[in-house]
C-alpha cells in the first residue's frame, strides 16, 4: 500500500492567493493580512467549482455581491470559479503537477489490482477544499474520464468532512481495538512514516 500512496501540494490556501490574485485583475486590491481572511470568506462563500469550465469561461458569469466587514460591497465575477479550478489545473499558477482528479485515479491505479474496483466505489470526501459546491459533481465527471470503462465510482461527502480526518483520529485514539495500531513518538522519530505503514497496512 505505501508505493499507492500520493501527495497533493495545492490546497486551500494556494486557492485563496490565486483568488486574491484574481481580484486584483477585476480591480479589487486586498493586501494585508486582515484582507486576505476577508478573501478567504469571500473564497468560502462564493466561490464554485463549475462542471465545465471551459464553457463557463465563454458565458457570461453573473456577478455576486459580497459585503464587506466596512459595510462596503464588492461584485465577484469570474474569479468565483476560476479560482478553485487550481484544484484540478496546478499549472494556471505555474505548478508543473498533476490535478487532483490525475493523482485520486494514479493512486488507485498503483494499489493491486484486486482492490482498485473497492477503490474506486469507496472514495471519500474530506477536508475544506471539499466543500467548495460542485466539488463532487466535478471530481466523479474527471475521475470518470481516466478510470476504466466499465468501474462503478461512488464518491461519498460526509456533512462533517471538514473535520472528518480529526474525528477519525480521535475516534482512532479512543478505542483499546485499535491500541497495536498507535505509534509512538519514540518509534516515529526513529522511522518516520514507514512506522506507520508497518503497523496499519
Amino acid at each position: 500500500m505505501p508505493h499507492s500512496i500520493m501527495r497533493v501540494d495545492i490546497a486551500g490556501r494556494d486557492v485563496t492567493r490565486y483568488l486574491q490574485l484574481l481580484l486584483r485583475k477585476e480591480g479589487m486590491n486586498f493586501r494585508t493580512s486582515a484582507e486576505l481572511e476577508i478573501v478567504k470568506t469571500i473564497k468560502e462563500r462564493a466561490c464554485y467549482l463549475s462542471s465545465n469550465a471551459i464553457k463557463e469561461e465563454t458565458s457570461e458569469t453573473e456577478k455576486t455581491v459580497y459585503t464587506l466587514p466596512d459595510g462596503s460591497t464588492v461584485e465577484v465575477g469570474a474569479a468565483k470559479f476560476r479560482a478553485p479550478e487550481l484544484l484540478f489545473r496546478p499549472d494556471l499558477i505555474g505548478e508543473e503537477s498533476e490535478g487532483l482528479h490525475e493523482v485520486l485515479t494514479f493512486s488507485i491505479q498503483k494499489s493491486d489490482m484486486d482492490l482498485r474496483r473497492t477503490l474506486f466505489a469507496n472514495i471519500v470526501l474530506s477536508g475544506g477544499s471539499t466543500l467548495f459546491k460542485g466539488f463532487g459533481d466535478r471530481l466523479l465527471g474527471e475521475v470518470k474520464k481516466l478510470a476504466p470503462k466499465d468501474v462503478k465510482i461512488r464518491i461519498s461527502a460526509p456533512q462533517e468532512r471538514l473535520y472528518s480526518t480529526w474525528i477519525g483520529g480521535s475516534i482512532l485514539a479512543s478505542l483499546d481495538t485499535f491500541r497495536k495500531m498507535w505509534v509512538s513518538k519514540k518509534e516515529y522519530d526513529e522511522d518516520g512514516a514507514r512506522a506507520l505503514h508497518r503497523k496499519t497496512f
